[in-house]
């Protein structure tokens, strides 16, 4: 069974001489790369000689909702056009040289977060993860977490559900707006901005890094590793030459 240790030596294997080691990880809404990459920075750490490993998420550098708002473009949050991208670029570059402030994202506000502003400084290993990231991102290696459009949904409307209970005991929270409905209700429009924002986003923007990411790491339904690919861009990987780990 292919397993996060598995894609740990992998990349590990492909890392740089020296500098830090910047891993790119995207996906779809939902699809677990937080999860992926906690997971990752644990194998990283524990597998070898302690790198310092750090992870940051591409939402920090979402625009705020309020310059959304004036762009029209909160209804199209996480959109490539939603994203600062020179900042997002900039901060990737700057933390190889020095300690680089990294700006924070809230779920539960769903608004970008000055409160939770990081200042990193280089790290042996940083893992970024999120959505904005493509062969343009000055990132070593970038992974892209595959699977299904149909567990990608069910994942997302889950999480939506998740996000809603916590809102119906937290005023603060943005999905405090929605606790007058009932679960069903709920569920349809959790499917409903699936269906109208992030299935367009997944097939027009994200799922197209697929064919140029270094590795892809494909999830069954019960979010276990069904195989982890390397390409002739990966870290290492000699030209022409993909590699499969499969599940066994």
């Amino acid at each position: 069974m292919a397993t996060v240790a598995d894609l740990a030596d992998m990349l590990w294997a492909g890392r740089p001489a020296a500098g830090v080691f910047a891993i790119g990880l995207t996906g779809g809404v939902a699809s677990g790369k937080s999860t992926l990459a906690a997971s990752l920075a644990e194998a990283l750490q524990s597998a070898r000689p302690r790198p310092r490993v750090e992870r940051i998420a591409t939402d920090g550098f979402l625009y705020a909702n309020a310059e959304l708002t004036r762009r029209g473009l909160l209804d199209r949050k996480g959109f490539p056009e939603t994203y600062d991208r020179d900042a997002l670029h900039a901060a990737l570059t700057s933390v190889r040289r020095g300690p680089t402030s990294f700006p924070g994202y809230s779920h539960m506000v769903y608004d970008v977060d000055p409160a939770l502003v990081r200042a990193i400084a280089p790290p042996d290993v940083l893992i970024v993860e999120g959505l904005g990231l493509d062969r343009a991102a000055p990132v070593d290696t970038l992974v892209y977490l595959d699977a299904t459009e149909a567990d990608q949904e069910a994942w997302y409307v889950s999480r939506f559900m998740q996000f809603w209970e916590i809102g119906r005991r937290d005023p603060a929270s943005f999905y405090a707006r929605f606790r007058d409905l009932d679960a069903e209700a709920v569920t349809r429009l959790a499917a409903l901005v699936w269906t109208s924002i992030n299935r367009p986003n997944l097939r027009d923007h994200i799922a197209p890094v697929r064919e140029t990411a270094d590795v892809v790491v494909s999830k069954r339904a019960d979010h276990t590793i069904a195989a982890i690919v390397r390409g002739s861009r990966a870290a290492g990987g000699p030209a022409g030459s993909p590699r499969e780990t499969p599940s066994g």
